[in-house]
């Protein structure tokens, strides 16, 4: 029968770097592992390493259960007088980040849970209080999130979000070839986005092809400062949603008489009404023969709204039906024949049109859209209604990093 001494077992069971378990002891927290590091030298968070210390004190970090019982890891940690931040600084130890109560493996486990369940959930699940899942996941995004991530980029995509009701926004930038977050900030401003240019720097902003967004002008403003180089393309989908308004308008003002039920006391039902709108503003594509005879009885009795149905499908044919070469000539035709319509709201349409035609037309010729961006806005929102909403911006935002920004966190338990 082999004998192993009781530290020796910690040591093989922790397996921390760098570490050794010298004690064990059970207290009134549960079990108490020492440790002490093997290395010699005491490195300050800044990378530099001396045999000098300031002073020494015990501290625990919070580690993962074994079984039922809580385990804290207590070593002695000192302070050194560093000479490169020039001020006295905590060392930093192999088992835990800097600044943290808890070991990496504790808060490995604590963010790749965060990543599929609410803080809550996670905190009961392990033991700890809500607000240390939020200042776990903080610090882990920080350990992860590296510069690097905005290297190279070259097609990215920018949208803002809602994350509370009294206009509280955020804003972001999505890589399109990753499809991976790689800014977020506060704001939807030119403030916010020009945050994100002067943390890009000159020289990377040059790698720059294009970027899609809608059409504020905040974001198109500082884009063409910052970057005058890169290409800038109008989101489809905000283009059509535009079209749909300008049809919505026409529709209104048109004060359409639609089929009456004999219950229903001279007005339309609420089917064929709806029927009508959704026959107007869905695709063609879309439609079955009940929505295509809804659409005829407009062309006979309300010609203009027909027309300018007409307009907003052939506008959308522009992104599905156009080769991208022929895109340019038939957006002016588009443009003239919608302002020349004699319906007011495609005749304003067709101007807010020409006016941004060279960035519709890139988008067109770029294959770009705010798709990529929209659907991180879903899991954005996904992670809001998760977590029953978040007490300030920041805590979002790490959130969205930790999530939706390629960050694998790989479990202690795994090999």
């Amino acid at each position: 029968m082999t004998h192993v001494r009781v530290t020796t077992a910690f040591n093989r069971v922790l397996g921390l770097p760098g570490t050794r378990v010298v004690g064990v002891r059970f207290d009134d927290v549960g079990l108490v592992l020492q440790v002490r590091r093997s290395a010699k030298l005491h490195e300050c968070p800044c990378g530099v390493r001396t045999a000098a210390r300031y002073d020494l004190s015990t501290r625990r970090w919070r580690h993962l259960d074994f079984g039922a019982c809580q385990v804290w890891v207590e070593a002695p940690i000192a302070r050194i007088a560093c000479t490169r931040c020039d001020r006295v600084r905590t060392e930093v130890v192999p088992w835990a980040r800097p600044a943290a109560r808890h070991t990496r493996m504790f808060e490995d486990m604590v963010a790749w849970l965060a990543q599929r369940m609410d803080k809550t959930a996670v905190a009961t699940l392990m033991r700890c209080a809500w607000r240390s899942v939020d200042q776990v996941v903080r610090r882990v995004v920080t350990d992860h999130l590296a510069d690097s991530r905005l290297d190279m980029l070259i097609r990215i995509g920018v949208d803002e979000i809602s994350y509370r009701r009294g206009h509280k926004y955020l804003t972001l930038v999505v890589d399109h070839d990753t499809g991976d977050v790689v800014w977020a900030a506060k704001g939807r401003d030119r403030a916010a986005l020009g945050r994100f240019f002067a943390q890009l720097g000159p020289d990377r902003v040059a790698h720059l092809e294009a970027v899609s967004m809608d059409l504020g002008g905040p974001y198109r403003f500082e884009t063409e400062q910052q970057a005058p180089h890169a290409q800038i393309a109008i989101d489809p989908f905000h283009v059509i949603q535009m079209a749909n308004r300008a049809l919505d308008s026409v529709f209104t003002h048109a004060r359409v008489q639609m089929p009456t039920s004999p219950d229903s006391q001279g007005r339309p039902t609420r089917r064929t009404w709806r029927a009508t709108r959704y026959a107007l503003r869905a695709g063609a594509e879309r439609l079955d023969p009940a929505h295509h005879a809804l659409l005829a009885g407009l062309s006979h009795g309300h010609a203009d709204v027909y027309q300018a149905w007409q307009l907003k499908e052939q506008l959308r044919d522009l992104y599905h039906q156009v080769p991208p070469a022929q895109a340019g000539a038939y957006l002016d035709d588009w443009i003239d024949r919608a302002a020349h319509s004699e319906l007011r709201p495609m005749i304003n349409l067709a101007r807010t049109i020409a006016t941004h035609r060279d960035k519709i037309l890139n988008a067109v010729v770029l294959n770009l859209s705010n798709s990529r961006v929209e659907g991180t806005n879903s899991k954005i929102r996904l992670i809001q209604r998760r977590g029953y909403g978040h007490h300030d911006a920041e805590s979002l935002i790490d959130m969205v990093y930790l999530c939706c920004s390629g960050i694998r966190i790989p479990l202690p338990t795994q090999t």
